[in-house]
């Protein structure tokens, strides 16, 4: 999941709030956040 959200994100398909969801849908970790966006993980 995490090479998956990782290249949409780059793309610019997905957002920060879309990857937060895939956090609060436990399909990622919050550190898995932080290396996709470069923020920190906040609920």
């Amino acid at each position: 999941m995490y090479k998956f959200v990782k290249r949409y994100y780059d793309m610019g398909i997905y957002t920060q709030d879309n990857v937060k969801t895939f956090v609060i849908a436990n399909k990622l970790t919050a550190e898995e956040y932080e290396q996709i966006t470069g923020e920190a993980y906040a609920k």
